[in-house]
């Protein structure tokens, strides 16, 4: 299923088209020498992944990973589906937008998993994709026989990628966890928000977002793994451990220093000035990162005399003397307005930029010449737009995305093409429940 440049099992040979099948025998596959149109290869072309996770961290990997090529089924209950298909306002007819912005580029099948034929589908299913990805509580699927060992059985090939809140094991590890909870639980809450105010969660679930691109990263390390040793694997992603991870230097301060954090703002605790100040009309962000970007900034400001000021001639002054010199900044921000600073910062070397609202975002030219508006049509709502790749390659275009499944959309597809069911074997599992079709009108 992926093979393009890597090693064949079977020769040792990087060009061979070669390798060992999930079943231990030698399969035909792709060979790494380039075809006659590579441009439209993907790097993930031929991966099949059975995707078992819901709400934001594993169908952000998934989608991710979808993006490159791979082919993404989604499993989800039949009647509700994923939870975040009922998460709104706004709705698109009858989607969720909160659905549509992570599941571009996947099938969705229903399946009944809490059904012996369920579990048999999810079975035949692993044993014929390369990786599984799940999203539940620990030991919930291997209650159900769809485990981490239960797969390894029938596919040991499989990467498995589990998503949870805390881990696998511990104290804490049957809770529960959301990415608000987490973002309490991990620090995360205690840093952000105004210096003398409340904790504030983030306006976007980064918790869950950094625990997706954590999930991404280690199940693409994990399929490199098994080309390499012919086996799959368990992975164990968390959500507490990807956001105590992103504490970088805020957690090295305290683990190091024994300093512990506050909230700033938007201010920088080891770095000043690096915050947003109010302009006549808005807000502007500056950050300086070294002495000749505070004297360009004073240059820029109009303010000569802070250059030779003795309380601000190295950022260590700089930050022991935060309160006079950021009053002394805000006062001047706030006298013009802020596409006058911008026009005043432009080619100044300076990092910089205006608080900006949606409408804003999606209207910086910056942000249309980096393709990050994808359109795509909607089998019921319509043409849709949604966030594209924060990613660009020279080898390939992820142009021609497609649209987030309705629920169920695939069933039937996938258990012909995948699973080789017949048409009277369908019918029986939909007249049954254990898995349902959506009906396009």
């Amino acid at each position: 299923m992926l093979a393009v440049g890597v090693v064949c099992l079977r020769c040792r040979q990087r060009s061979c088209a070669w390798r060992v099948s999930p079943s231990g025998g030698p399969r035909r596959s792709w060979s790494s020498s380039p075809g006659p149109d590579t441009d439209s290869v993907k790097p993930l072309d031929g991966v099949k992944i059975l995707d078992l996770s819901r709400v934001l961290a594993g169908p952000f990997a998934t989608m991710n990973l979808g993006d490159l090529g791979a082919e993404v089924i989604k499993v989800e209950r039949p009647g509700a589906g994923d939870d975040t298909r009922s998460w709104g306002p706004p709705f698109v007819g009858s989607e969720s937008t909160y659905f549509l912005s992570v599941n571009r580029n996947k099938k969705s099948i229903a399946v009944n998993i809490k059904d012996p034929k369920g579990v048999q589908i999810i079975k035949k299913l692993a044993a014929v994709c390369d990786v599984f990805v799940e999203n539940y509580v620990p030991g919930k699927l291997l209650e159900m026989g769809l485990g981490y060992e239960d797969i390894r059985e029938v596919a040991p090939h499989v990467v498995y990628c589990s998503i949870t809140g805390y881990g696998q094991t511990g104290p804490m590890s049957q809770r529960a966890g959301y990415d608000t909870i987490m973002s309490a639980v991990s620090g995360l809450m205690h840093i952000t928000g105004p210096e003398d105010g409340e904790p504030v969660r983030p306006g976007v679930a980064m918790t869950d977002l950094a625990t997706g691109l954590y999930s991404y990263g280690a199940i693409m390390a994990g399929l490199l793994q098994r080309y390499k040793t012919g086996r799959g694997l368990h992975i164990d992603c968390n959500l507490l451990s990807s956001q105590v991870a992103c504490l970088t230097q805020v957690a090295v301060n305290y683990l190091i220093c024994g300093k512990e954090a506050k909230r700033w703002g938007t201010a920088h605790g080891s770095l000043v000035p690096y915050q947003a100040f109010r302009t006549k009309d808005g807000y502007l962000v500056v950050g300086t990162g070294n002495q000749q970007q505070f004297v360009t900034i004073c240059k820029v400001l109009n303010l000569p005399a802070l250059i030779h000021d003795s309380r601000y001639k190295t950022n260590h002054l700089r930050v022991q003397n935060r309160k006079e010199l950021v009053t002394l900044l805000s006062a001047r921000f706030a006298e013009e307005t802020t596409g006058t600073w911008l026009r005043l910062f432009e080619g100044s070397g300076i990092p910089y930029g205006p608080i900006n609202s949606m409408r804003e975002v999606f209207a910086e030219p910056q942000v249309l010449h980096n393709g990050l508006i994808m359109e795509m049509d909607h089998p019921t709502v319509g043409k849709i737009s949604v966030p594209g790749p924060a990613v660009r390659y020279s080898g390939f275009t992820m142009d021609e995305p497609k649209p987030p499944p309705l629920l169920g959309q695939h069933t039937v597809e996938v258990l012909t093409t995948s699973l080789g069911y017949d048409d009277s074997t369908i019918r029986d599992l939909l007249r049954a429940g254990v898995v349902a079709q959506a009906e396009i009108q």
